[in-house]
């Protein structure tokens, strides 16, 4: 069991982490892949156009999230820098 260190207090029970944070990284790294595959296909012309542009808004969605999440985690850690001890 993985545990938990900010969740889990002093003298209380294990938390278990979840895995979404693994499977989100995953799921962006398939979508990237497809979006890839799709504009290998659309160069050597075998793709189809809306499926080239639905990879690539998606894959363009996938980024922002990512860059947002990234951005919010930045920031919060600089808060806590900031903090008095």
């Amino acid at each position: 069991m993985v545990l938990n260190p900010i969740l889990a207090g002093a003298g209380s029970t294990p938390v278990p982490r979840s895995n979404s944070a693994v499977e989100a990284m995953a799921g962006f790294a398939d979508m990237l892949r497809n979006a890839e595959t799709q504009s290998q296909e659309a160069i050597t012309g075998s793709a189809d156009p809306h499926a080239l542009v639905t990879a690539i808004a998606e894959s363009k969605l996938a980024v922002d999230t990512v860059v947002t999440v990234r951005d919010r985690v930045v920031e919060a850690y600089q808060e806590i820098l900031r903090m008095q001890v």
